[in-house]
């Protein structure tokens, strides 16, 4: 497809929703020892940085931000409610025995499903999800089926699912920091009415209090969540969110080496910490230009008027280095000849930001209006005219 680029400086009111990294000045924290790790900009969806983020490794509870997604989903379409209660089948209360996290539910009594996704993500209880699961989907096997299916919609093509929660599996299971992080991102933005409860720092259910393993909830008050991990191959890990200000970080650091419960948990919370101070520092996030406004009316040949307005039809967040926005200059990029017909939304070229010579991110322009063809004078108008171009 050929373009016309028309190029500009960035104005006050075309401040960008895609990713391109971002150009970094400073390295991430060098004394990070996870043995991967991602850091995104959640609105512009950018990477900010990486060390080996789409190396196959075990999830561990990691696998609870996909459960949760799941029957979030099903909340929001109204096919579950909160206040519905759930028969604990003798396999949920099995798993709960068989894994160092449980929520103590007791096999064939009745726990609503809000007492569920709190025991399932406050407290990490393996029983918890099946429960959620066995209702959702009538097995766990069934849920799981419904986890990987989501996994490969939301472009997650480096995770495999075995399992509602985590535990070891005979067949393998993996995610990666990058697939990880994409999940977080899309429960939060997703399901915002549900996110609240990755924030709660305990919960207590048959009388028995358990704590948020979570230690950033309590040590930096713009975290708000997401979920810890543990097994023997993945080591210590930590998805963290956090807001300040207009910007949202999801980070995750995995595989972290600790000779104790105490230690790994201290030090997945301190590297997460390090990473999110320093994206903070470096990064601020940059709208660009909201849905609606007209950018630029190109030429529309062959149609029943002779200008097309484009824009954007969602919001175009961009991550920039911290402050940058007077040294970036944007660029439309548009199809050298848009010919009717055409229908609202249909791109037709892109809108580009850069910071000197480096692209920081682009945007679809798309059509804001449909436009049918013309007439035949029109038709015929417009063939004489291309000829003389």
């Amino acid at each position: 497809m050929r373009l016309l680029r028309i190029s500009f400086f960035f104005l006050i009111f075309l401040l960008l929703t895609t990713s391109v990294h971002a150009r970094l000045h400073i390295s991430p924290p060098s004394e990070l020892t996870a043995r991967n790790y991602f850091l995104m900009d959640a609105r512009s969806g950018a990477t900010l940085a990486e060390k080996d983020a789409d190396l196959r490794v075990e999830p561990a509870s990691l696998t609870k931000i996909m459960t949760a997604y799941l029957v979030f989903r099903e909340l929001q379409a109204e096919r579950l409610t909160l206040d519905e209660e759930i028969l604990v089948s003798e396999q949920a209360w099995r798993t709960g025995m068989t894994g160092a996290s449980r929520m103590y539910i007791d096999v064939g009594s009745h726990v609503t499903v809000e007492d569920l996704i709190r025991g399932m993500i406050v407290q990490s209880g393996n029983d918890a999800c099946v429960a959620l699961a066995e209702r959702i989907a009538g097995t766990e096997a069934a849920f799981v089926d419904l986890m990987n299916a989501q996994a490969l919609a939301l472009g997650m093509n480096d995770t495999q699912f075995q399992n509602s929660h985590g535990l070891p599996s005979e067949q393998a299971q993996y995610t990666s920091a990058r697939d990880i992080v994409t999940l977080a991102r899309e429960l939060i933005t997703s399901f915002p009415e549900y996110y609240g409860y990755y924030s709660e720092r305990s919960f207590t259910y048959n009388n028995i209090t358990q704590h948020n393993r979570n230690l950033l909830l309590g040590r930096d008050p713009s975290v708000d969540g997401v979920k810890t991990g543990w097994t023997s191959a993945a080591g210590y890990n930590l998805v963290t969110s956090a807001q300040r200000d207009e910007m949202r970080l999801v980070a995750v650091v995995m595989g972290i080496e600790a000779s104790s419960s105490r230690d790994g948990g201290r030090a997945r919370a301190d590297q997460s910490q390090a990473l999110l101070n320093w994206g903070f520092r470096q990064f601020e996030t940059a709208t660009i230009q909201q849905p609606g406004d007209i950018l630029v009316e190109p030429r529309l040949w062959f149609g029943a008027v002779t200008r097309l307005p484009v824009g954007v039809d969602t919001t175009f967040f961009a991550s920039i280095p911290k402050g940058s926005r007077e040294s970036l200059r944007l660029e439309i990029a548009l199809e050298e000849r848009i010919e009717a017909p055409v229908e609202v939304g249909q791109p037709v070229g892109e809108l580009r930001v850069y910071l000197e010579d480096d692209l920081v991110a682009d945007h679809p322009l798309v059509a804001l209006r449909s436009v049918k063809e013309g007439g035949i004078f029109r038709s015929l108008l417009d063939t004489i005219l291309r000829w003389f171009q």
